[in-house]
């Protein structure tokens, strides 16, 4: 798996005019092939006397899955240089849709594919991107008088706290980068006089 990974910091919009044509480029978020393909068919229905609505996306740390259409446009100058601003960007988990309203005056093959991928790169300069690290999930369960003052501590040294339980026993899911596990281990012992126990579950994705 990919250690880290960049994603859009949030969905918005930018939008350029290049030769009286207006290019509007909508960036989101997609968690899933899924998601992208919503969003491509929420910004069409949102334009529905566009010229062209193209579209790109990344799905995968390791961006298993891509795909660009030109929707209309001549083969190859949209959607491709879309999706290589993306991936050239290393921008993954997102789905970028260019609107374009004709102005009248042609392109030719060399401004459009300039024209669709720099309205992208724009896009991402303007809405600013975000680094995902992976992390190993892991459990501390703790006794009750000591839960706040170890919730705490961990906060402060930089844990990532995901949730806390209230059981019998308090839980407190915890990610942490797989190189620091054994500090942790370490660390955890130290702080709570061996009382707490660790758990190590799965692998997942948080912002850093």
């Amino acid at each position: 798996m990919q250690e880290q990974y960049r994603t859009v910091a949030r969905e918005g919009v930018h939008e350029t005019e290049i030769n009286r044509s207006r290019f509007i480029c909508a960036l989101a978020p997609a968690a899933t092939e899924e998601e992208a393909q919503a969003f491509v068919a929420r910004v069409r229905a949102e334009h529905p006397t566009a010229t062209h609505n193209c579209f790109a996306y990344v799905i995968g740390a390791d961006a298993s899955v891509q795909k660009a259409s030109d929707d209309g446009e001549p083969g190859g100058t949209a959607g491709v240089p879309m999706l290589q601003m993306l991936t050239r960007r290393d921008v993954r988990y997102v789905a970028a849709v260019v609107t374009r309203y004709y102005g009248g005056v042609k392109l030719g093959a060399g401004g459009l594919i300039r024209a669709y991928g720099g309205v992208v790169g724009e896009a991402l300069d303007t809405l600013g991107t975000i680094t995902r690290q992976r992390f190993r999930l892991a459990t501390v369960t703790v006794d009750h008088h000591r839960a706040g003052r170890l919730e705490n501590d961990l906060r402060t040294t930089g844990r990532a706290v995901r949730s806390v339980r209230y059981a019998e026993r308090v839980e407190i899911e915890i990610g942490l980068p797989e190189a620091q596990v054994d500090a942790f281990r370490a660390w955890l012992a130290d702080a709570t006089a061996g009382t707490a126990g660790l758990t190590l579950g799965g692998e997942a994705y948080g912002d850093i």
